[in-house]
């Protein structure tokens, strides 16, 4: 069921009714109803991102004004509103006072027959992420800085829902959160395509937040989803002043990944190619992945060919290169790697709706990459970096990797593994693959695991299906040797 600002924000009110009815979590004794202290929370972050360029303009306001409903209060009283809020840290990392008795209401199943099924503070989350999509939408600049705002606030605010166990996201929702401009939601495409039509299911905008919370499933990446979900909110904010008749900005689509193997790059490439279908960005969810030898031939005038080859297998997707620094690693007289250079970069150019380029690697060769020709470094200014996992993080992974497996770790084998991922990244060895690593490590426990089991009488299902140090303290030993 998909609501805009307005009806959503209706919703919220019935809600504040019921919570101040029933006096969930004594609200009554606040001197300020529920319903205006939200309407409060609600215009004050709408200014915390209005605030990104330093000033919250007159049109910023008209829009605030018109989104929650406040046409009797002038520039002037509001103003008094937002000046009376700090936003500093403690701003951004304090949870708003409504939403609180919205989660108290839903954890605690206090709205009897409630309407929206316990997903009240959902909702309430989504408002406030909408409201600060509209109020970016109108604004002519700094929509970028704004948009980091917005981010990082409702990340804060989801995480306040996950902690008390009331955050729904993808089809789990009741409602979805729609613009409130003229037009279909991802109304810039133009029909359905003849790609589209023979995929079994296009993907599309409704499908994105599902996206996100996959995105947001994996273990780490703390910084490379928020930079999604910002570039996620900032596509949205452009469909919006097009619908409005706006000139959109120029959203940076061609990306860098830095960072060491093993560390999520190419799934969330892949994760990628299916958000920018779903807002309608690329035609299709097409992800073709390459290193140099996938581009690069023997022999002159070949190389150009096998690399449009590749754009042209990628075009209305993403073309993912891996370790695209080897391409200019080497000038040497036999060497056609510039080559390939040299025709990704016009592609770009001529297709520049039509092709997403990612490149990744280690993090100085990246730099030496893009250093080494003029038409990298201005094709290519989003970038995104995948810091090294912790070894509990790694532990989580293999946790998540046994569950898959139907095995699980013996409390004794985690505090093993803790310790033999805490070794291995003290060790700074140049071949460590985080995630990878941990994929070889199970293995070879699970292997050693088969060899101790096969030797007892009829074990039961709790000895199959656990891992003991005892399976993976050889390993250690042997990754010592």
């Amino acid at each position: 069921m998909k609501k805009n600002l307005s009806e959503m924000l209706d919703m919220c009110d019935a809600v504040c009714t019921e919570i101040t009815k029933l006096n969930v979590g004594s609200v009554t004794a606040f001197s300020t109803p529920l319903r205006d202290i939200m309407h409060r929370e609600l215009m004050q972050f709408a200014a915390y991102v209005s605030l990104a360029d330093g000033v919250v303009s007159s049109e910023e306001y008209a829009v605030i004004k018109k989104a929650l409903k406040l046409t009797s209060f002038t520039d002037a009283e509001l103003k008094v509103m937002v000046d009376g809020v700090r936003f500093t840290d403690a701003y951004t990392a304090s949870c708003p006072i409504s939403l609180k008795y919205f989660v108290l209401a839903d954890a605690g199943k206090k709205i009897p027959n409630d309407p929206n099924r316990g997903q009240n503070a959902q909702i309430l989350c989504d408002v406030f992420k909408l409201l600060g999509q509209t109020v970016i939408a109108c604004r002519n600049n700094e929509q970028e800085l704004g948009t980091k705002r917005l981010t990082g606030y409702t990340r804060m605010l989801e995480n306040f829902l996950k902690e008390y166990g009331v955050f729904y996201s993808g089809s789990r929702k009741r409602v979805t959160p729609v613009a409130d401009f003229g037009g279909k939601s991802g109304s810039s495409q133009n029909g359905a395509s003849s790609k589209e039509e023979k995929s079994k299911a296009p993907l599309k905008e409704a499908d994105v937040d599902e996206l996100l919370s996959e995105l947001n499933s994996y273990v780490g990446l703390t910084s490379v989803k928020q930079e999604v979900e910002s570039l996620v909110n900032l596509i949205k904010v452009q469909h919006m002043r097009e619908q409005l008749g706006l000139k959109g900005a120029d959203v940076s689509k061609h990306m860098v990944f830095m960072g060491n193997p093993g560390t999520g790059k190419t799934t969330v490439a892949r994760i990628l190619s299916k958000i920018y279908q779903g807002l309608g960005v690329l035609e299709n969810d097409n992800y073709v992945e390459v290193d140099r030898s996938g581009l690069v031939c023997g022999y002159v005038g070949q190389t150009a060919i096998k690399t449009q080859e590749v754009i042209d297998d990628a075009m209305g997707g993403i073309l993912f290169i891996d370790e695209a620094y080897s391409l200019t690693v080497s000038k040497g007289e036999n060497d056609f790697g510039q080559e390939a250079v040299d025709t990704l970069l016009k592609s770009m150019e001529d297709h520049r709706d039509e092709l997403v380029v990612i490149v990744a690697g280690y993090e100085k060769p990246m730099e030496e990459f893009l250093a080494s020709n003029p038409g990298l470094k201005s094709r290519f200014n989003k970038f995104l970096y995948f810091e090294d996992y912790t070894a509990d993080e790694l532990t989580q992974i293999m946790e998540n990797m046994c569950k898959s497996k139907q095995y699980k770790l013996s409390p004794e084998a985690k505090e093993e593994a803790i310790r033999y991922f805490n070794g291995r990244i003290a060790s700074h060895e140049e071949n460590f693959a985080n995630a990878r690593e941990v994929r070889n490590y199970l293995e070879a426990a699970i292997t050693r695991h088969a060899s101790r089991v096969v030797k007892l009488s009829k074990p039961d299902k709790e000895v199959l299906t656990t891992l003991e140090k005892e399976d993976l303290i050889r390993q250690t030993a042997q990754s010592k040797a």
